[in-house]
């Protein structure tokens, strides 16, 4: 457990971190990618060239008897959701950090890079419930204080459900609004909820695990513990197979978690605990800076 004064250092850290990242790396990027996504309707004009014709009236066109427009303005803010999975398993990590500390480190880019463009941002902590809900703000107090409850926070279950996290964003969140979904996504009943959501709001899973999740290295008997179930036994990592069907299970899983995502419209990114997050950010934000 960090006492107060840790805390306080470690939330200073990830706030001149972050701070850094979003200014030096993410300039405009981030405002590219999300900014515009939130558009409402301002007027129809006549057609001019050039115009999308996704976006001609046809109902209009056809009582004037000429092609019309309809004509979209840029929300001036958005809301940013960020759904942290805080179950027993995010407190696993073998090589640079824990699940949490790279999940931690992400949304506190994430929250700051909403402040900075004057984005209002909340949070939704999830284990096998609905932890902890943070409404949406603005203001840089308002992130410390995100990142704050992050580095304690201490949830009162170890499972994962996060079919119960994305019902409550639905009916928590009312407007359109940029999501993250932060997890290992140990969970495999998800899909439906997440189409819902998907056709509501512009959802993005960021799957964060441990090369250990993936892979068991060959060190002869091991005794492991399910950190979500309590389930302890004695596995022999010198059998191959036993590493194989181990490596396939995790690909099965992850594969199932592309296709939910896939299936609902929304995309996922993956991070390793030993690699550079801000690399995979950085290309996610670029490739979304596109026209709507």
């Amino acid at each position: 457990m960090l006492t107060t004064s840790e805390i306080l250092k470690k939330v200073r850290e990830l706030e001149i971190k972050s701070k850094r990242l979003t200014r030096h790396i993410f300039t405009g990027e981030y405002h590219s990618a999300f900014k515009g996504r939130g558009m409402s309707f301002r007027e129809v004009r006549e057609y001019a060239p050039g115009d999308d014709i996704r976006f001609i009236d046809w109902n209009v066109s056809a009582r004037f008897g000429h092609p019309f427009s309809k004509l979209f303005e840029e929300e001036r803010e958005l809301t940013v959701m960020l759904l942290v999975d805080v179950s027993a398993s995010s407190l696993f990590g073998t090589v640079h950090a824990s699940k949490k500390e790279i999940i931690t480190e992400i949304c506190a880019v994430l929250a700051f890079s909403a402040i900075n463009n004057n984005d209002k941002v909340g949070v939704i902590f999830f284990s096998d419930k609905v932890e902890r809900y943070i409404p949406p703000k603005k203001g840089r107090e308002h992130a410390l204080f995100i990142v704050r409850e992050m580095l304690t926070s201490s949830p009162k279950q170890k499972g994962t459900n996060l079919s119960d996290a994305i019902r409550f964003l639905n009916n928590s969140i009312k407007q359109k609004s940029i999501v993250f979904v932060l997890s290992d996504f140990i969970d495999e009943k998800f899909e439906e909820s997440l189409k819902v959501a998907g056709k509501k709001h512009d959802i993005t899973g960021i799957k964060v695990y441990d090369k250990m999740d993936m892979q068991l290295p060959a060190v002869g008997l091991l005794e492991v513990a399910d950190a979500e179930t309590g389930t302890v036994q004695w596995v022999d990592t010198s059998d191959y197979l036993v590493r194989n069907n181990y490596q396939q299970h995790f690909l099965s899983a992850t594969e199932n978690c592309k296709t939910a995502f896939l299936r609902a419209g929304c995309d996922l990114l993956h991070i390793r605990t030993d690699e550079d997050y801000v690399k995979v950010l950085k290309k996610f934000f670029i490739g979304r800076n596109r026209p709507v």
